[in-house]
Protein backbone atom coordinates (compact mmCIF):
# COMPACT_ATOMS: atom_id res chain seq x y z
CA UNK A 1 0.00 0.00 0.00
CA UNK A 2 1.22 3.52 -0.67
CA UNK A 3 2.55 5.69 2.12
CA UNK A 4 0.03 8.52 2.03
CA UNK A 5 0.94 11.27 4.52
CA UNK A 6 -1.86 12.69 6.69
CA UNK A 7 -3.39 15.95 5.56
CA UNK A 8 -1.92 19.02 7.17
CA UNK A 9 -4.01 20.38 10.05
CA UNK A 10 -2.59 23.88 9.74
CA UNK A 11 -4.88 26.74 8.82
CA UNK A 12 -4.96 27.56 5.14
CA UNK A 13 -3.81 31.09 4.29
CA UNK A 14 -6.07 33.23 2.11
CA UNK A 15 -5.75 32.34 -1.56
CA UNK A 16 -4.72 34.71 -4.30
CA UNK A 17 -8.42 35.41 -4.88
CA UNK A 18 -8.53 37.08 -1.49
CA UNK A 19 -10.71 36.68 1.56
CA UNK A 20 -14.32 36.64 0.42
CA UNK A 21 -17.75 36.37 1.98
CA UNK A 22 -17.36 32.66 1.32
CA UNK A 23 -14.54 32.41 3.86
CA UNK A 24 -16.45 34.44 6.42
CA UNK A 25 -19.53 32.26 5.92
CA UNK A 26 -17.45 29.11 6.17
CA UNK A 27 -15.81 30.12 9.43
CA UNK A 28 -19.14 30.90 11.06
CA UNK A 29 -20.86 27.80 9.72
CA UNK A 30 -18.02 25.55 10.77
CA UNK A 31 -17.98 27.03 14.26
CA UNK A 32 -21.70 26.45 14.55
CA UNK A 33 -21.44 22.79 13.53
CA UNK A 34 -18.11 21.58 14.89
CA UNK A 35 -19.21 20.73 18.43
CA UNK A 36 -22.16 18.48 17.57
CA UNK A 37 -20.23 16.82 14.77
CA UNK A 38 -17.18 16.10 16.91
CA UNK A 39 -18.92 13.32 18.78
CA UNK A 40 -20.37 11.45 15.82
CA UNK A 41 -19.26 9.54 12.77
CA UNK A 42 -21.60 10.99 10.15
CA UNK A 43 -20.33 11.41 6.56
CA UNK A 44 -20.29 15.18 7.03
CA UNK A 45 -18.22 14.83 10.18
CA UNK A 46 -15.74 12.64 8.37
CA UNK A 47 -15.26 15.36 5.75
CA UNK A 48 -15.29 18.42 8.01
CA UNK A 49 -13.16 17.01 10.79
CA UNK A 50 -10.82 14.91 8.69
CA UNK A 51 -11.67 11.52 10.24
CA UNK A 52 -9.89 8.79 8.26
CA UNK A 53 -9.70 5.04 8.53
CA UNK A 54 -5.91 5.41 8.30
CA UNK A 55 -3.54 8.26 7.37
CA UNK A 56 -3.11 6.95 3.83
CA UNK A 57 -6.85 6.61 3.16
CA UNK A 58 -8.29 8.70 0.32
CA UNK A 59 -11.61 10.39 1.18
CA UNK A 60 -14.10 10.50 -1.68
CA UNK A 61 -17.60 12.01 -1.78
CA UNK A 62 -20.30 11.33 -4.35
CA UNK A 63 -24.06 11.70 -4.76
CA UNK A 64 -24.97 8.48 -6.54
CA UNK A 65 -28.01 6.46 -5.51
CA UNK A 66 -30.01 3.69 -7.15
CA UNK A 67 -28.36 1.81 -9.99
CA UNK A 68 -25.66 4.46 -10.32
CA UNK A 69 -24.81 3.97 -6.68
CA UNK A 70 -24.44 0.21 -7.10
CA UNK A 71 -22.17 0.66 -10.11
CA UNK A 72 -20.07 3.27 -8.35
CA UNK A 73 -19.62 0.89 -5.42
CA UNK A 74 -18.37 -1.76 -7.84
CA UNK A 75 -15.87 0.74 -9.26
CA UNK A 76 -14.74 1.75 -5.79
CA UNK A 77 -14.17 -1.90 -4.94
CA UNK A 78 -12.03 -2.19 -8.06
CA UNK A 79 -9.84 0.59 -6.68
CA UNK A 80 -9.56 -1.13 -3.28
CA UNK A 81 -8.52 -4.37 -4.93
CA UNK A 82 -5.54 -2.54 -6.39
CA UNK A 83 -4.52 -0.30 -3.48
CA UNK A 84 -5.78 -2.16 -0.42
CA UNK A 85 -8.98 -2.43 1.66
CA UNK A 86 -8.25 0.74 3.66
CA UNK A 87 -7.16 2.81 0.67
CA UNK A 88 -10.57 4.45 0.15
CA UNK A 89 -13.22 5.99 2.39
CA UNK A 90 -16.20 6.65 0.12
CA UNK A 91 -19.30 8.53 1.27
CA UNK A 92 -22.59 9.02 -0.58
CA UNK A 93 -24.55 12.15 0.29
CA UNK A 94 -27.99 13.44 -0.73
CA UNK A 95 -28.30 14.42 -4.40
CA UNK A 96 -28.77 18.09 -5.35
CA UNK A 97 -28.41 21.24 -3.28
CA UNK A 98 -27.82 19.38 0.03
CA UNK A 99 -24.76 17.69 -1.45
CA UNK A 100 -23.25 20.89 -2.79
CA UNK A 101 -23.98 22.77 0.43
CA UNK A 102 -22.12 20.16 2.47
CA UNK A 103 -19.24 20.10 0.00
CA UNK A 104 -18.99 23.88 0.20
CA UNK A 105 -19.11 23.86 3.99
CA UNK A 106 -16.42 21.20 4.24
CA UNK A 107 -14.15 23.00 1.79
CA UNK A 108 -14.36 26.44 3.40
CA UNK A 109 -13.67 24.70 6.72
CA UNK A 110 -10.42 23.31 5.21
CA UNK A 111 -11.57 19.71 5.66
CA UNK A 112 -12.88 18.67 2.22
CA UNK A 113 -12.70 15.22 0.71
CA UNK A 114 -9.61 14.52 -1.41
CA UNK A 115 -11.78 13.89 -4.47
CA UNK A 116 -15.48 14.60 -5.03
CA UNK A 117 -18.06 14.23 -7.75
CA UNK A 118 -19.79 17.29 -9.16
CA UNK A 119 -22.07 17.85 -12.10
CA UNK A 120 -20.15 19.90 -14.62
CA UNK A 121 -22.80 22.62 -14.35
CA UNK A 122 -22.24 22.78 -10.58
CA UNK A 123 -18.45 22.61 -10.79
CA UNK A 124 -18.23 26.01 -12.46
CA UNK A 125 -19.81 27.97 -9.57
CA UNK A 126 -17.57 26.06 -7.16
CA UNK A 127 -14.56 27.12 -9.20
CA UNK A 128 -15.72 30.74 -9.33
CA UNK A 129 -15.99 30.68 -5.54
CA UNK A 130 -12.42 29.51 -5.14
CA UNK A 131 -13.50 26.07 -3.93
CA UNK A 132 -11.60 23.93 -6.45
CA UNK A 133 -7.96 23.28 -7.26
CA UNK A 134 -7.02 23.34 -10.96
CA UNK A 135 -5.93 20.19 -12.76
CA UNK A 136 -2.83 20.86 -14.81
CA UNK A 137 -1.52 19.13 -17.89
CA UNK A 138 1.30 17.82 -15.67
CA UNK A 139 -1.27 16.35 -13.28
CA UNK A 140 -2.91 14.55 -16.18
CA UNK A 141 0.36 13.34 -17.68
CA UNK A 142 1.40 11.97 -14.30
CA UNK A 143 -1.27 9.26 -14.60
CA UNK A 144 -1.10 8.80 -18.37
CA UNK A 145 -3.96 11.16 -19.28
CA UNK A 146 -4.24 14.20 -21.53
CA UNK A 147 -6.99 16.32 -23.04
CA UNK A 148 -7.01 13.87 -25.97
CA UNK A 149 -8.21 11.15 -23.57
CA UNK A 150 -11.70 12.67 -23.37
CA UNK A 151 -14.74 13.54 -25.45
CA UNK A 152 -13.92 16.92 -26.98
CA UNK A 153 -17.31 18.49 -26.19
CA UNK A 154 -17.35 17.97 -22.45
CA UNK A 155 -13.60 18.44 -22.09
CA UNK A 156 -13.86 21.93 -23.55
CA UNK A 157 -16.99 22.64 -21.52
CA UNK A 158 -15.18 22.03 -18.23
CA UNK A 159 -12.47 24.61 -18.98
CA UNK A 160 -12.73 28.04 -17.36
CA UNK A 161 -10.31 30.78 -18.35
CA UNK A 162 -8.09 28.17 -19.98
CA UNK A 163 -7.80 26.05 -16.83
CA UNK A 164 -9.06 22.53 -16.26
CA UNK A 165 -11.43 22.51 -13.31
CA UNK A 166 -12.84 18.97 -13.55
CA UNK A 167 -12.33 15.59 -15.17
CA UNK A 168 -15.52 14.35 -16.89
CA UNK A 169 -16.65 10.78 -16.28
CA UNK A 170 -19.62 10.86 -18.65
CA UNK A 171 -22.22 12.74 -20.61
CA UNK A 172 -25.81 12.08 -19.54
CA UNK A 173 -28.17 13.52 -22.17
CA UNK A 174 -31.92 13.85 -22.49
CA UNK A 175 -32.89 10.90 -24.67
CA UNK A 176 -35.75 9.46 -26.72
CA UNK A 177 -37.09 6.10 -25.50
CA UNK A 178 -39.50 4.34 -27.84
CA UNK A 179 -41.84 1.39 -27.55
CA UNK A 180 -40.95 -0.89 -30.45
CA UNK A 181 -44.30 -2.64 -30.54
CA UNK A 182 -46.20 0.64 -30.88
CA UNK A 183 -43.71 2.15 -33.32
CA UNK A 184 -43.75 -0.92 -35.52
CA UNK A 185 -47.54 -0.68 -35.80
CA UNK A 186 -47.12 3.00 -36.66
CA UNK A 187 -44.66 2.14 -39.45
CA UNK A 188 -41.78 3.94 -37.74
CA UNK A 189 -39.17 1.15 -37.56
CA UNK A 190 -36.63 0.36 -40.26
CA UNK A 191 -35.54 -3.07 -41.42
CA UNK A 192 -33.22 -3.41 -38.41
CA UNK A 193 -35.99 -2.64 -35.95
CA UNK A 194 -34.66 0.85 -35.20
CA UNK A 195 -36.55 4.12 -35.26
CA UNK A 196 -36.56 5.82 -38.65
CA UNK A 197 -35.01 9.23 -39.22
CA UNK A 198 -37.30 11.88 -37.70
CA UNK A 199 -35.28 14.97 -38.59
CA UNK A 200 -37.41 18.06 -39.13
CA UNK A 201 -40.63 19.27 -37.59
CA UNK A 202 -42.81 17.81 -40.33
CA UNK A 203 -41.35 14.32 -39.95
CA UNK A 204 -41.55 14.43 -36.17
CA UNK A 205 -45.14 15.64 -36.05
CA UNK A 206 -46.15 13.10 -38.68
CA UNK A 207 -44.67 10.40 -36.43
CA UNK A 208 -46.63 11.72 -33.45
CA UNK A 209 -49.82 11.56 -35.50
CA UNK A 210 -49.10 7.98 -36.60
CA UNK A 211 -48.40 6.86 -33.04
CA UNK A 212 -51.54 8.57 -31.77
CA UNK A 213 -53.56 6.66 -34.33
CA UNK A 214 -52.15 3.41 -32.91
CA UNK A 215 -52.60 4.23 -29.21
CA UNK A 216 -55.86 6.11 -29.64
CA UNK A 217 -54.37 8.98 -27.67
CA UNK A 218 -50.91 9.91 -26.48
CA UNK A 219 -47.88 9.69 -28.72
CA UNK A 220 -45.18 11.05 -26.39
CA UNK A 221 -44.88 11.50 -22.62
CA UNK A 222 -42.78 14.05 -20.74
CA UNK A 223 -43.04 14.32 -16.95
CA UNK A 224 -44.25 17.71 -15.69
CA UNK A 225 -46.21 17.17 -12.45
CA UNK A 226 -44.28 17.35 -9.17
CA UNK A 227 -41.25 17.42 -11.45
CA UNK A 228 -39.17 20.41 -12.52
CA UNK A 229 -35.98 18.96 -14.01
CA UNK A 230 -37.69 17.21 -16.91
CA UNK A 231 -39.58 20.27 -18.22
CA UNK A 232 -36.30 22.17 -18.16
CA UNK A 233 -34.45 19.43 -20.06
CA UNK A 234 -37.28 19.26 -22.60
CA UNK A 235 -37.29 23.00 -23.17
CA UNK A 236 -33.50 23.42 -23.22
CA UNK A 237 -33.17 20.69 -25.84
CA UNK A 238 -35.68 22.23 -28.24
CA UNK A 239 -34.59 25.83 -27.58
CA UNK A 240 -30.98 25.10 -28.48
CA UNK A 241 -31.99 23.43 -31.72
CA UNK A 242 -32.97 26.88 -32.99
CA UNK A 243 -30.11 28.57 -34.79
CA UNK A 244 -28.74 31.74 -33.23
CA UNK A 245 -30.48 31.61 -29.84
CA UNK A 246 -28.94 33.51 -26.95
CA UNK A 247 -27.98 31.98 -23.58
CA UNK A 248 -30.75 31.85 -21.00
CA UNK A 249 -28.39 33.41 -18.45
CA UNK A 250 -25.34 35.58 -18.97
CA UNK A 251 -22.96 37.69 -16.87
CA UNK A 252 -22.51 34.73 -14.50
CA UNK A 253 -26.25 34.66 -13.87
CA UNK A 254 -26.77 38.38 -13.32
CA UNK A 255 -28.71 38.77 -16.58
CA UNK A 256 -31.65 36.84 -18.00
CA UNK A 257 -30.75 36.95 -21.68
CA UNK A 258 -33.12 34.31 -23.05
CA UNK A 259 -34.34 34.81 -26.61
CA UNK A 260 -37.99 35.65 -25.97
CA UNK A 261 -39.12 34.82 -29.50
CA UNK A 262 -37.49 31.39 -29.35
CA UNK A 263 -38.86 30.78 -25.84
CA UNK A 264 -42.41 31.49 -27.01
CA UNK A 265 -41.92 29.42 -30.17
CA UNK A 266 -40.83 26.34 -28.22
CA UNK A 267 -43.45 26.56 -25.49
CA UNK A 268 -46.21 27.33 -27.99
CA UNK A 269 -45.19 24.20 -29.87
CA UNK A 270 -45.37 22.21 -26.63
CA UNK A 271 -48.89 23.51 -26.04
CA UNK A 272 -49.83 22.69 -29.63
CA UNK A 273 -48.73 19.06 -29.14
CA UNK A 274 -50.86 18.91 -25.98
CA UNK A 275 -53.84 20.40 -27.83
CA UNK A 276 -53.44 17.78 -30.55
CA UNK A 277 -53.62 15.05 -27.91
CA UNK A 278 -50.11 13.87 -28.77
CA UNK A 279 -48.35 15.07 -25.59
CA UNK A 280 -49.62 14.64 -22.03
CA UNK A 281 -50.88 17.76 -20.29
CA UNK A 282 -49.92 16.43 -16.85
CA UNK A 283 -48.05 13.31 -15.74
CA UNK A 284 -45.63 12.72 -12.91
CA UNK A 285 -42.22 11.10 -13.38
CA UNK A 286 -43.25 7.51 -12.76
CA UNK A 287 -46.47 7.64 -14.77
CA UNK A 288 -44.77 9.24 -17.76
CA UNK A 289 -42.59 6.11 -17.88
CA UNK A 290 -45.25 3.49 -17.34
CA UNK A 291 -47.50 5.05 -19.97
CA UNK A 292 -44.92 4.31 -22.65
CA UNK A 293 -43.86 1.00 -21.13
CA UNK A 294 -47.50 -0.17 -21.22
CA UNK A 295 -47.89 0.83 -24.87
CA UNK A 296 -50.21 3.75 -24.20
CA UNK A 297 -47.72 6.04 -25.94
CA UNK A 298 -44.86 5.39 -28.31
CA UNK A 299 -42.25 7.91 -27.21
CA UNK A 300 -40.95 8.89 -23.80
CA UNK A 301 -38.32 11.58 -23.11
CA UNK A 302 -36.02 11.32 -20.12
CA UNK A 303 -32.38 11.02 -19.13
CA UNK A 304 -30.67 7.92 -20.44
CA UNK A 305 -30.25 6.64 -16.87
CA UNK A 306 -33.79 5.25 -17.08
CA UNK A 307 -32.41 2.50 -19.28
CA UNK A 308 -32.21 0.29 -16.18
CA UNK A 309 -35.90 0.81 -15.44
CA UNK A 310 -36.88 -0.04 -19.01
CA UNK A 311 -34.69 -3.14 -18.99
CA UNK A 312 -36.39 -4.34 -15.82
CA UNK A 313 -39.86 -4.43 -17.46
CA UNK A 314 -40.56 -8.00 -18.50
CA UNK A 315 -41.65 -8.29 -22.11
CA UNK A 316 -40.97 -4.64 -23.00
CA UNK A 317 -39.37 -4.18 -26.41
CA UNK A 318 -37.86 -0.72 -26.40
CA UNK A 319 -35.23 1.30 -28.18
CA UNK A 320 -33.33 4.51 -27.52
CA UNK A 321 -32.17 7.26 -29.84
CA UNK A 322 -31.03 10.87 -29.70
CA UNK A 323 -33.84 13.38 -29.33
CA UNK A 324 -34.77 14.17 -32.95
CA UNK A 325 -33.63 17.44 -34.47
CA UNK A 326 -36.92 19.22 -35.12
CA UNK A 327 -35.50 22.73 -35.67
CA UNK A 328 -32.29 23.96 -37.30
CA UNK A 329 -29.46 21.99 -35.72
CA UNK A 330 -28.84 18.97 -33.50
CA UNK A 331 -28.78 19.80 -29.79
CA UNK A 332 -29.73 18.01 -26.60
CA UNK A 333 -29.73 19.06 -22.98
CA UNK A 334 -27.09 17.23 -20.99
CA UNK A 335 -24.80 17.40 -18.02
CA UNK A 336 -21.69 15.47 -17.06
CA UNK A 337 -20.65 13.84 -13.84
CA UNK A 338 -17.11 14.96 -13.16
CA UNK A 339 -14.35 14.41 -10.64
CA UNK A 340 -13.15 17.55 -8.88
CA UNK A 341 -10.35 18.36 -6.46
CA UNK A 342 -11.80 20.52 -3.66
CA UNK A 343 -9.40 23.25 -2.60
CA UNK A 344 -7.02 22.19 0.16
CA UNK A 345 -3.36 22.18 1.14
CA UNK A 346 -2.03 19.27 -0.88
CA UNK A 347 1.41 17.74 -1.08
CA UNK A 348 2.57 16.56 -4.51
CA UNK A 349 2.02 12.99 -3.33
CA UNK A 350 -1.55 13.75 -2.24
CA UNK A 351 -2.28 15.29 -5.65
CA UNK A 352 -0.80 12.22 -7.33
CA UNK A 353 -2.87 9.89 -5.18
CA UNK A 354 -6.04 11.79 -6.08
CA UNK A 355 -5.22 11.59 -9.76
CA UNK A 356 -4.51 7.86 -9.51
CA UNK A 357 -7.94 7.36 -7.97
CA UNK A 358 -9.60 9.31 -10.79
CA UNK A 359 -7.69 7.32 -13.40
CA UNK A 360 -8.78 4.07 -11.77
CA UNK A 361 -12.40 5.20 -11.96
CA UNK A 362 -12.07 6.18 -15.62
CA UNK A 363 -10.57 2.82 -16.49
CA UNK A 364 -13.76 1.20 -15.16
CA UNK A 365 -16.04 3.39 -17.29
CA UNK A 366 -17.59 0.39 -19.00
CA UNK A 367 -19.30 -0.52 -15.71
CA UNK A 368 -20.64 3.04 -15.61
CA UNK A 369 -21.75 2.92 -19.24
CA UNK A 370 -23.86 -0.17 -18.62
CA UNK A 371 -26.17 2.13 -16.63
CA UNK A 372 -26.74 4.34 -19.67
CA UNK A 373 -24.22 7.15 -19.27
CA UNK A 374 -22.00 7.91 -22.26
CA UNK A 375 -18.35 7.51 -21.23
CA UNK A 376 -16.16 10.58 -21.62
CA UNK A 377 -12.97 8.52 -21.44
CA UNK A 378 -12.22 7.73 -25.08
CA UNK A 379 -10.40 4.42 -24.56
CA UNK A 380 -13.68 3.12 -23.13
CA UNK A 381 -15.96 4.93 -25.59
CA UNK A 382 -13.97 3.63 -28.57
CA UNK A 383 -13.65 0.10 -27.22
CA UNK A 384 -15.45 -2.74 -28.94
CA UNK A 385 -17.12 -3.62 -25.64
CA UNK A 386 -18.85 -0.23 -25.49
CA UNK A 387 -19.66 -0.14 -29.20
CA UNK A 388 -21.41 -3.49 -28.78
CA UNK A 389 -23.68 -2.22 -25.98
CA UNK A 390 -27.31 -1.92 -27.04
CA UNK A 391 -29.19 0.36 -26.97
CA UNK A 392 -26.40 2.58 -25.59
CA UNK A 393 -24.54 2.85 -28.88
CA UNK A 394 -27.59 4.19 -30.68
CA UNK A 395 -27.67 7.49 -28.76
CA UNK A 396 -23.94 7.86 -28.07
CA UNK A 397 -23.60 10.61 -30.68
CA UNK A 398 -25.60 12.91 -28.38
CA UNK A 399 -22.41 13.59 -26.43
CA UNK A 400 -21.00 15.51 -29.38
CA UNK A 401 -23.76 18.13 -29.41
CA UNK A 402 -24.66 18.25 -25.73
CA UNK A 403 -25.83 21.62 -24.40
CA UNK A 404 -25.18 22.49 -20.77
CA UNK A 405 -27.11 24.88 -18.54
CA UNK A 406 -25.58 28.35 -18.39
CA UNK A 407 -23.23 28.93 -15.48
CA UNK A 408 -24.48 30.83 -12.44
CA UNK A 409 -24.12 30.37 -8.70
CA UNK A 410 -27.78 29.31 -8.50
CA UNK A 411 -27.95 27.16 -11.67
CA UNK A 412 -27.03 23.66 -12.75
CA UNK A 413 -28.46 20.20 -12.19
CA UNK A 414 -30.82 20.00 -9.24
CA UNK A 415 -30.48 23.73 -8.64
CA UNK A 416 -32.75 26.59 -7.65
CA UNK A 417 -32.69 27.79 -11.26
CA UNK A 418 -33.77 24.43 -12.62
CA UNK A 419 -36.53 24.12 -10.03
CA UNK A 420 -37.82 27.66 -10.64
CA UNK A 421 -37.80 27.61 -14.42
CA UNK A 422 -38.92 24.00 -14.72
CA UNK A 423 -41.97 24.62 -12.56
CA UNK A 424 -43.22 27.39 -14.86
CA UNK A 425 -42.53 25.35 -17.99
CA UNK A 426 -44.52 22.48 -16.49
CA UNK A 427 -47.48 24.82 -15.97
CA UNK A 428 -47.38 25.82 -19.64
CA UNK A 429 -47.55 22.16 -20.64
CA UNK A 430 -50.51 21.75 -18.29
CA UNK A 431 -52.27 24.66 -19.99
CA UNK A 432 -52.33 26.74 -16.81
CA UNK A 433 -50.04 29.48 -18.13
CA UNK A 434 -49.36 30.97 -21.53
CA UNK A 435 -45.72 31.02 -22.64
CA UNK A 436 -45.70 34.80 -22.12
CA UNK A 437 -47.03 34.45 -18.57
CA UNK A 438 -44.47 31.76 -17.76
CA UNK A 439 -41.59 33.89 -19.00
CA UNK A 440 -42.71 36.83 -16.88
CA UNK A 441 -43.06 34.58 -13.84
CA UNK A 442 -39.56 33.26 -14.43
CA UNK A 443 -38.17 36.79 -14.60
CA UNK A 444 -39.98 37.76 -11.42
CA UNK A 445 -38.94 34.70 -9.46
CA UNK A 446 -35.31 34.80 -10.56
CA UNK A 447 -34.86 38.48 -9.78
CA UNK A 448 -33.73 37.82 -6.23
CA UNK A 449 -30.93 35.59 -7.58
CA UNK A 450 -29.90 37.77 -10.50
CA UNK A 451 -29.53 40.77 -8.19
CA UNK A 452 -27.71 38.90 -5.40
CA UNK A 453 -23.93 38.49 -5.58
CA UNK A 454 -22.71 34.92 -5.37
CA UNK A 455 -22.41 33.76 -1.74
CA UNK A 456 -19.67 31.32 -2.72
Amino acid sequence: MRNRPPRSASNRPPTARGVSRRHLFGAGALAATSLPLAGCSTPLAAGLLGTRVSPDTLIYWNLFGGGDGVRMQDMQQGYREIYGPNSLQATTLTWGNPYYSKLTLATVGNQPPDVAVAHLTRAKPLWSGGLLDPITEEDLAGVGLSSASFNARNWEEQKVDGQNIAIPLDTHPFTLFYNKTVCEQAGLLDADGLIVDLTGMDAFEAALAEISAVTGGLAITVANVSETSTPWRFFWTLYNQIEGVTPFLSDDGATISVDEEAFIEVMSKVQHWVDQGWLNSGLDYATSQTTMFAGDSGFYLQGEWEIATAQSIEGLEFGMAPVPQVYDRPAVQADSHTFILPHMDRTPEQKQNAMEFIKAMLEQSLIWAEGGHIPSYLPTFESQEYQDLEPQRYYAESADYAVYTDAAWYSGSGSTFENTVGAQLGLVQQGLLTPEQALQAIRDQLEIYTTTPSPL
